[in-house]
């Protein structure tokens, strides 16, 4: 199971997709299989094995320039590659972009089948997935129908299925609207495309207060980016506050807060984060791309709190409006839509979630598609064999 050199898994904050990765790594070895987990070496994760190029995580490295992070990458995947060249896996699963497919591909019948998911906006490399050959051994799989069908030709011919994303889901009953607190969670990395500043403005237009919840390049909370800053004033070059994201916060996002009735908390994970999601009035995810997969939606929806959201990407097919949340395509609709959202029951959040997003329903989804990149890798080569033979 390759979850890719950036974060911990499960992450201690940010992290859709290490969370992810470790929600199936415990499913699948519940269900008896042997997993091996391929991640940074800070990683907390009960697993059969752990592969990793470095200590810790380097997410903090994502937003310098390409020349400077690619080596990442690929220092990862060659971990990887000697890892799968010394013991006999049925599978890797990986969910590292582009080099995890790329590298474990040009390995051929020397390594085991490849099952990547893919968890981004399928457009940002569509140069390599318009020419990316798997050759029978490297099949893909999405987080959403929606994000299927936006690849490439090539793509989606290698594509066997999307597979929804899960999340931890308990037997504890929802809190009822009327013990839940009145502010709004976003609980997303903060950036222009997530449309953090539409939340504020949105819940400052239907007079409620909003909690953002998440990090802001690569500072996990207030606490780090004000160090920064106090550190850049004294001593220019602080390679944190070069990253987009922290300018546009700075510039769009920070005007807007005041420290109560919008603030900024930074990243959450564990009882924090649980304790978020099951108080909050809503869940707000006023997006301005198309969605891939949703994590945030699933954790939300499984402690029964209702969703607010624009309706793009993978968003209409989590979300069922009126019934589990509202979609509204502008600010003012997003602004309407929170003052309505009493309308919907956290009960029936809470069982939709446990039908859909549960993690014995990933894991089973995947089981089969294991077995089906198994016997079609064998396929291939008995076909390659045979094209060799004399």
């Amino acid at each position: 199971m390759d979850a890719g050199p950036w974060l911990p898994v499960p992450p201690p904050g940010y992290g859709g997709l290490e969370n992810v990765v470790a929600t199936l790594t415990t499913a699948l070895r519940e269900r008896g299989h042997t997993v091996v987990l391929a991640a940074s070496g800070d990683s907390p994760l009960a697993v059969d094995g752990l592969v990793s190029a470095f200590p810790a995580g380097r997410f903090e490295r994502l937003g310098l320039p390409y020349p400077q992070v690619v080596g990442d990458a690929h220092a990862h995947a060659l971990a990887v590659a000697e890892a799968v060249a010394a013991e006999p896996f049925d599978v890797v699963h990986t969910h590292l972009e582009v080099v995890g497919p790329a590298v474990l591909g040009a390995l051929g019948p020397a390594a085991p089948p490849v099952l990547a998911t893919l968890h981004w906006d399928l457009r940002r490399n569509a140069a390599f997935y318009e020419r990316f050959d798997g050759r029978g051994r490297v099949f893909f799989t999405g987080v959403s129908d929606s994000q299927v069908a936006r690849g490439p030709d090539a793509l989606r011919r290698q594509t066997l299925a999307a597979v929804p994303l899960a999340v931890p889901v308990d037997g504890q009953p929802p809190l009822p609207r009327e013990d839940r607190d009145d502010a709004v969670l976003v609980l997303a990395r903060i950036c222009e495309l997530k449309g953090t500043d539409t939340a504020v403005r949105a819940c400052a237009a239907a007079g409620v207060p909003v909690v953002l919840a998440g990090p802001v390049g690569p500072f996990a909370g207030p606490a780090e980016l004000e160090a920064a800053l106090d550190a850049a004033a004294a001593t220019p070059g602080h390679p944190g506050l070069g990253h987009p994201d922290v300018a546009w916060f700075l510039r769009e996002v920070a005007p807007l807060l005041d420290g109560g009735r919008a603030r900024w908390v930074g990243s959450v994970a564990g009882a924090g984060k649980d304790a978020l999601l099951r108080r909050a009035r809503a869940l707000l995810t006023p997006v301005r791309w198309d969605e891939p997969g949703g994590t945030a939606v699933c954790e939300a929806l499984a402690a029964g709190t209702p969703v607010v959201a624009t309706p793009r990407g993978c968003l209409p097919s989590l979300v069922e409006d009126g019934r589990t949340g509202l979609l509204a395509g502008d600010e003012a609709g997003l602004a309407a839509a929170l003052r309505r959202v009493g309308t919907i029951d956290p009960a029936v959040c809470a069982a939709e979630a446990r039908r859909r997003f549960a993690p014995a329903v990933m894991a089973a989804a995947y089981e089969e598609l294991y077995a089906e990149v198994v016997a079609r890798a064998a396929a291939a080569d008995a076909d390659l064999e045979s094209l060799g033979s004399p």
